[in-house]
C-alpha cells in the first residue's frame, strides 16, 4: 500500500507553504498502511526534526478516542446508562441553582445538543482546585436541548463523570499502546509560543482549560503517535474499536450530523466531499484529525502542528484536511 502520488504534493506543498509539520496514516480493512512524515516537529525557537515515532497534542481527539469511548465502556460495565441525567452522576452539580443542567443527559453531553456553551475562559478563574469547584457551581446560560452546538463544557462535566464512576482521576486511566497524558517533552511535537504561559509548548496540553485542569479533561489532554492513532482508526474500521453494540452506538447518528462520539460525513466537512455517506471522523484544533470510511474501506490520520508558533498562522486546515481525504480516495 503507498500513498498516493497527489495526496504527497498537497502535503507537499502545505509545508512548502508554511505549515511546520505533518505526518499521515493510511490503514485499509486488510490492515495494510502507509505512512508519509514531511517537516518539522519545531521551528522555533530552533528547528527540530519531525519523526514518525514523536508525541501529538490530539487536542478535541481526545473527546471521542478517550472520554466517550470511556462513557461507552462504562456503560457496557452497567456502571451508567447514556440517558442517565448529569444529576444522577454529580449531585453536586448546581445543587442551590435549581439549574436545567442537572437534566440533560449524558447522550446529550456526547452529542453536543445539551444546550451548553461552547466555551468559557476557565483557565482565569483561579488555581485547579477553584477552577474544578466552580465548573459544577457555575450558572450556565442553558439553550433548550435538541440542537446541535459543539461545546468543550459537555466533554468537560462527562470527564468528571468518568472520574466519580471509576473512582480516579482521568489521569490514571490505562490507555492502548500510542496514547499518553504524559508525554516526553523531548519526543514531542511543538504547539504554541503560549501567551498565557509565556513559553513554547512541548509536550504540554496546549487547549488552556485543559492545562487548568491539570493538563488532562474531558475534551483534551490527550497526546498519540501517528501510529497510535492509526491503530484506533484501524480497529474503527475493522469493528474491534469496542463490542458491537458500542461501537454501533458510537458511530450512528443520534443528532444532525453527529453521532455519540463523531462527526458524520456531510457537504463540507473534513474528510473530503468523496467519502461515503457512512463515513466519520473528528478534528483537533491544533491540527489533528482522523477518519473512518467503511463502504470504501479505508481509514485516515493527519496530524499537523498548524498552530506552530502561532494559531493565527496562515494554513487553511479544512481545505487541507478535505484535499488529503478527496486525493485517497480518488
Amino acid at each position: 500500500m503507498q500513498i498516493p502520488d497527489r495526496t504527497a504534493e498537497v502535503l507537499a506543498q502545505a509545508v512548502a507553504q508554511g505549515l511546520p509539520g505533518a505526518a499521515l496514516g493510511v490503514v485499509n480493512l486488510q490492515g495494510q498502511r502507509a505512512a508519509l512524515v514531511l517537516g518539522q516537529a519545531q521551528i522555533f525557537p530552533e528547528p527540530v526534526p519531525l519523526d514518525q515515532d514523536m508525541w501529538w497534542d490530539l487536542a478535541s481527539l481526545t473527546k471521542p478516542l478517550f472520554t466517550a469511548r470511556q462513557v461507552l465502556r462504562a456503560t457496557g460495565e452497567g456502571r451508567l446508562d447514556l440517558d442517565d441525567p448529569l444529576q444522577a452522576h454529580l449531585p453536586d452539580l448546581a445543587w442551590m441553582q435549581g439549574s436545567a443542567l442537572n437534566s440533560r443527559t449524558l447522550r446529550q453531553l456526547m452529542t453536543h445538543t445539551a444546550g451548553l456553551p461552547a466555551w468559557a475562559p476557565m483557565y482565569t478563574w483561579g488555581d485547579t482546585a477553584t477552577i474544578r469547584a466552580r465548573l459544577l457551581q457555575e450558572p450556565w446560560v442553558l439553550d433548550e436541548p435538541g440542537e446541535v452546538r459543539y461545546s468543550d463544557l459537555g466533554y468537560l462535566l462527562l470527564g468528571r463523570v468518568l472520574e466519580r464512576v471509576y473512582g480516579q482521576p482521568l489521569r490514571d486511566f490505562v490507555l492502548e499502546a500510542g496514547l499518553t497524558f504524559m508525554p516526553e517533552p523531548s519526543r514531542s511535537v511543538a504547539t504554541e509560543r503560549c501567551a498565557w504561559r509565556e513559553r513554547v509548548l512541548r509536550g504540554e496540553t496546549h487547549d488552556e482549560n485543559a492545562a487548568a485542569h491539570g493538563g488532562v479533561a474531558g475534551h483534551a489532554g490527550l497526546f498519540g503517535t501517528l501510529d497510535g492513532v492509526l491503530d484506533q482508526a484501524e480497529a474503527l474500521l475493522r469493528g474491534s474499536w469496542l463490542g458491537a453494540a458500542a461501537l454501533s452506538a458510537a458511530t450512528r447518528p443520534y443528532a444532525p450530523g453527529r453521532t455519540l462520539a463523531f462527526v458524520q460525513a456531510q457537504p463540507g466537512w473534513s474528510g473530503g466531499g468523496l467519502t461515503s455517506p457512512d463515513a466519520y471522523g473528528h478534528t483537533g484544533f491544533t491540527g489533528t484529525g482522523l477518519w473512518v470510511d467503511p463502504p470504501h474501506g479505508l481509514a485516515w490520520v493527519l496530524l499537523t502542528n498548524r498552530v506552530h508558533p502561532t494559531r493565527h498562522a496562515g494554513t487553511d486546515i479544512q481545505a487541507l484536511r478535505r484535499a488529503v481525504g478527496n486525493t485517497l480516495l480518488a
